[in-house]
């Protein structure tokens, strides 16, 4: 059978908590037995927003990442439990039973990515179904998916090498979020904040005017990255790995090329580079 799958490009997401407000408006106050308890109103979040500040003021970023259950193929939530209290659907869903995993409370710290929650008050285990029970009636997609108004998100079959999400993955290079974990995931993630450097290009004898056009490069890392300035004598390199150092140039013609070294221990904001005309 299919293994169904979320691919997350988290370039396209906006921050607009669709999702996990159709989640909530899906399962707060509602049992889908056997395949899930209702959601209880406060202190779960089966997907939640991770928001990423990046960079500083002035050329401040924030991105943001779903996080839903993984619905690993080996899901560790599923070694912890006992008496099959969580158990992987043939079509790669992970459920949790929520009569069998009652007071089985290790489960919750059995999950690296930390999307079990604990229920007080019925002692059971709860996380993202993904909508099981839609699938189950004939629906298309989870409800996070279906509302995502940004197109952010993908549904599918990950093993149908010639269906949409996978070869929209592929394209995308998407991988999981947190690969270290040693976790064949089911969701899917493209566009994972990396990096970046930034600035402002000023010409000499013209400060406080812009300077579009401006040819910088940068190498380092086994690769060559080139862009211009934008209509404000803005640029950017994004996407860059953590602790590299890089070589920026600044070309334009009739004036001398400018150098400096960058280190991406952080973000990178190099301010005003001011290049001087040829003598």
């Amino acid at each position: 059978m299919a293994r169904k799958g979320i691919l997350i490009d988290v370039n396209r997401c906006t921050g607009c908590y669709n999702c996990f407000l159709s989640c909530r408006d899906e399962h707060y106050g509602n049992d889908y037995l056997p395949l899930s308890a209702a959601q209880p109103l406060n202190g779960q979040f089966w997907i939640r927003i991770k928001e990423i500040e990046r960079g500083k003021y002035p050329r401040p970023k924030l991105s943001y990442i779903p996080v839903p259950c993984m619905h690993c193929k080996n899901a560790p939530c599923i070694t912890a439990a006992t008496d099959n209290a969580v158990y992987r659907r043939e079509d790669g869903v992970v459920v949790i039973d929520p009569e069998k995993i009652r007071g089985q409370k290790d489960v919750v710290n059995a999950c690296p990515y930390r999307v079990i929650y604990w229920n007080e008050e019925k002692q059971i285990a709860q996380k993202c179904t993904m909508c099981a029970h839609r699938l189950d009636e004939g629906e298309k997609e989870p409800r996070c998916v279906e509302s995502c108004p940004s197109g952010a998100m993908y549904f599918g079959d990950l093993d149908d090498e010639k269906s949409k999400i996978a070869l929209r993955a592929k394209k995308l290079n998407a991988g999981a979020l947190h690969p270290e974990f040693g976790i064949d995931t089911s969701v899917l993630y493209a566009g994972i904040p990396k990096k970046f450097v930034t600035g402002e290009v000023v010409l000499a004898g013209n400060e406080g005017e812009c300077a579009p056009g401006v040819k910088l490069i940068l190498e380092g890392n086994g690769e060559k990255r080139e862009e211009t300035s934008d209509d404000y004598g803005d640029f950017e390199f994004d996407g860059l790995e953590k602790g590299i150092s890089y070589t920026l140039t600044v070309q334009k013609e009739g004036y001398r090329s400018y150098t400096t070294e960058v280190f991406t221990r952080t973000d990178v904001d190099l301010g005003e580079i001011v290049i001087s005309k040829e003598a």
